[in-house]
């Protein structure tokens, strides 16, 4: 499974991209809004970045204001794929936009019914928000899992791309249920490293060390 980061802060991508586990990011005018800066050129600094896919989010709501901006985006780089939202101006555009050679991630989708029509028009990523589902009482990670048989019964070749991702657990679930993708902020990437016994074992490996010195001193 790939890791993306969601976010538009350019400290946070060079330290993933540093570690060298970020495979690409998503983000979108309320992640950019948030550090104060211009949406074109953070898209272009964050291209320059990751050399995976960036996904920039269109904000028209009727398809030939999606396309208009999607091609406006793809000219940034090479690696920016287009989001529309699930909704059938949405889907219009994916075709429309598939068909020009751009890839497209379908945003905001709540159902499989829906990742299976983002599927039928060409959709490379579809970003199921599992998190979202959580807070109204479902289980959102089941979602990827209905998706995931949906697409391997016909053969789909759209990537599914975990998001609303709110902690390790939903990276791990996801992960079991076959998830392609999953974007997450960068606090919950971070603590995808953690764990109490790895800071045990690194504490006592040091303590022996130290003991060990002391000893070659007498």
């Amino acid at each position: 499974m790939k890791i993306f980061l969601d976010t538009a802060n350019l400290a946070e991508i060079k330290k993933a991209v540093d570690i060298g586990i970020c495979d690409g990011v998503t983000t979108n005018p309320t992640l950019i809004m948030k550090e104060g800066k211009d949406y074109k050129k953070t898209l272009k600094e964050i291209c320059s970045i990751v050399k995976g896919p960036v996904s920039a989010e269109t904000v028209s709501l009727n398809a030939e204001g999606m396309v208009r901006e999607g091609k406006e985006f793809a000219k940034i780089a090479k690696n920016i794929v287009v989001k529309v939202t699930m909704t059938p101006e949405g889907m219009k555009a994916c075709r429309m936009l598939t068909k020009s050679g751009i890839k497209v991630n379908t945003t905001l989708v709540f159902s499989a019914n829906q990742a299976l029509l983002a599927a039928k028009a060409g959709t490379y990523l579809v970003s199921p928000f599992i998190g979202r589902l959580d807070d109204i009482g479902e289980k959102g990670t089941e979602l990827i899992r209905e998706i995931r048989q949906i697409y391997d019964n016909y053969g789909f070749k759209s990537l599914i791309l975990a998001a609303s991702i709110r902690n390790v657990e939903h990276v791990k679930e996801v992960a079991m249920m076959g998830a392609d993708i999953a974007t997450m902020p960068f606090k919950v990437y971070e603590q995808l490293f953690n764990h109490a016994l790895t800071d045990k074992g690194i504490k006592m490996f040091l303590d022996d060390w130290q003991k060990l010195q002391k000893q070659l001193k007498k």
